[in-house]
């Protein structure tokens, strides 16, 4: 009796650790449509810097996508909107990038990343007066934005964007 019930117990704990061996117990996060743009924003601005731009290009149309998926289930987001006007001005819509940065600065009139795009797109369209007015608002950020955007207005350096 003892040596059934020994057998037993050895089977069961070979048994269970048999069958979690291929599976782990911890539930996975799934990523949210906004993680998976943000992943293909980075993406697409290293293969920026190294001149592939095309794959760059597929890239911000991947992210665009997924934002505007992200966009329809949780609007009003001011980060999805600063990526959407982001993807989408590097798609060469500059006037629906900038549509989406003035919806999120509705949202967050303080958000460093739309202030400094958008005052990047005031200076692509040669309107540095608005270029001017996104820079005051990030005078008091003590942020690399400001510092980016002040060196872009005054033509020191070119916009990495």
């Amino acid at each position: 009796m003892i040596k059934k019930i020994f057998t037993a117990l050895i089977f069961v704990f070979f048994a269970s650790n048999a069958m979690s061996a291929g599976s782990d117990s911890t539930p996975k996060k799934v990523k949210s449509d906004y993680d998976k743009a943000v992943t293909h924003v980075k993406a697409a601005k290293k293969f920026e810097k190294k001149g592939k731009l095309e794959k760059a290009k597929k890239r911000y149309e991947k992210a665009q996508k997924l934002l505007l998926k992200s966009n329809d289930k949780k609007p009003n987001q001011a980060d999805t909107l600063n990526y959407l006007g982001f993807t989408t001005r590097k798609l060469g819509d500059f006037e629906n990038g900038e549509k989406y940065y003035l919806q999120g600065l509705a949202i967050k009139p303080d958000h460093i990343g739309i202030n400094e795009y958008l005052g990047e797109l005031y200076v692509a369209t040669n309107r540095m007066d608005l270029a001017k007015e996104r820079l005051k608002v990030l005078e008091t950020c003590n942020c690399e934005e400001y510092n980016e955007l002040k060196e872009i207005i005054e033509g020191t350096k070119k916009s990495k964007y």
